[in-house]
């Protein structure tokens, strides 16, 4: 029987061996390099994806992230970022790990089989909902389960695996190849497959971001500057976009209490903040529109 790609021997393998760390280290590295370039294969499904997921936060719908193992670990750190990143709402986000986050440093390696538990889990799921659920090899059990819950429930699959024609890519709305070649550690997806995968939800949800106008001109103008590092990044980007110097954007983002949009509107434009906010809703939260008008 033809073994998986993830779980072949690489035939850079006999590089990692005792006594030349350095060669080894090239061998890794060149490994991780092969991985990320498999994900420009994959542009136009990850493309439909994102486009997916920003219909699903215009719903007011949820983005449901589902896996396990290290594919569980790099769908809950994209998960986590996009409150501080893009403001998107806690209410818009769910995690689904099987044997849920953890909280030291052990992973139970039995969870992936287990299924219990999930359909009451994923019972909220709705047709305007989206589902991210990430598998190296395309088989968990866990994430086939959840998928097929979401399913019969009307919501969207984006299914993200390594194996071509693996259940999950046959299962899901938009399946993501990432054809990564085998693991210069047999079966060690969280070094090859993990990193295609952290590569392809990234830009999911970063397109889901422009998409949605919560990126102008390369900058994150949807965050909420509620720490000292956000509210410099905040003052630069006002100032920046609005053209004014930095005390006009202080005190523009203190009039907005942090929001940068409004802050831009603000200081561009010399609006109320109920002016801003007016603006913003009439160009649907498009930045760049809001600017254009008189």
């Amino acid at each position: 029987m033809t073994l998986p790609s993830t779980e072949q021997l690489h035939p850079d393998a006999e590089h990692l061996a005792q006594g030349d760390l350095a060669i080894a280290a090239r061998a890794l590295a060149e490994g991780q390099i092969a991985a990320a370039a498999v994900v420009r294969d994959a542009l136009g499904c990850i493309a439909q994806g994102a486009a997916a997921m920003a219909e699903t936060i215009r719903s007011e719908g949820v983005l449901h992230y589902v896996a396990a193992g290290s594919s569980g670990l790099m769908a809950a750190a994209d998960a986590q970022e996009l409150g501080g990143t893009f403001s998107i709402p806690p209410a818009r986000l769910r995690i689904h790990m099987a044997g849920g986050l953890p909280t030291g440093v052990e992973m139970p390696g039995d969870s992936e089989d287990a299924t219990e538990g999930l359909k009451q889990a994923l019972s909220a799921i709705e047709a305007k909902d989206t589902v991210i659920a990430v598998s190296a090899s395309g088989s968990t059990p866990y994430t086939l389960a959840a998928v097929n819950i979401a399913r019969a429930q009307g919501a969207t699959v984006i299914g993200i695996a390594n194996n071509a024609d693996s259940p999950l890519l046959l299962e899901a709305d938009i399946p993501i190849l990432l054809a990564t070649p085998p693991e210069l550690i047999s079966g060690s997806t969280r070094m090859g497959a993990g990193t295609a995968q952290k590569i392809a939800l990234n830009m999911l949800s970063s397109l889901m971001a422009v998409e949605l106008g919560h990126v102008h001109r390369g900058m994150m103008v949807n965050l909420r500057a509620d720490n000292h590092k956000l509210r410099a990044r905040a003052t630069g980007i006002v100032a920046r976009i609005a053209e004014v110097d930095d005390a006009t954007a202080q005190q523009a983002l203190e009039t907005a209490h942090g929001d940068v949009k409004p802050a831009i509107l603000i200081a561009a434009k010399a609006l109320s903040l109920d002016e801003a906010h007016a603006r913003l809703r009439a160009a649907n939260g498009l930045l760049n529109a809001a600017l254009a008008r008189d």
